[in-house]
């Protein structure tokens, strides 16, 4: 099992930028495909990014696509999710997950192990 644990929450203002980061730990998640998604009150969970294990291949929602970026570095076994042009409507808990069955997961059916979440404020 991977424990996954992120940071780099905050409360930004409006077209501010964060970067979020998501520490692996446990085993090596160098063959896995890692996501971002994120649940806003009274929402549901939703996918906001992905990347295969390699790194080679990405996702994203249509949501976030031209703002926010995923990448990973396996030497560090972190994956990161820069976050610019920042909207309230993007304020959430955002959650990495980590898939060991699919090539590039954009399913939550799809994720075995997930984070324990970061809040991300973004203010008008």
């Amino acid at each position: 099992q991977v424990q996954l644990v992120e940071s780099g929450g905050g409360l930004v203002q409006a077209g501010g930028s964060l970067r979020l980061s998501c520490a692996a730990s446990g085993r090596t998640v160098s063959t896995y495909a890692m996501g971002w998604f994120r649940q806003a009150p009274g929402k549901e969970r939703e996918f906001v990014a992905a990347i295969s294990w390699s790194g080679g291949s990405k996702a994203h929602a249509d949501s976030v696509k031209g703002r926010f970026t995923i990448s990973r570095d396996n030497g560090k076994n972190t994956v990161y999710l820069q976050m610019n042009s920042l909207k309230p409507e993007d304020t959430a808990v955002y959650y990495c997950a980590g898939s060991g069955r699919s090539f590039l997961a954009i399913t939550k059916s799809e994720y075995d192990d997930w984070g324990q979440g970061a809040q991300v404020t973004v203010s008008s």
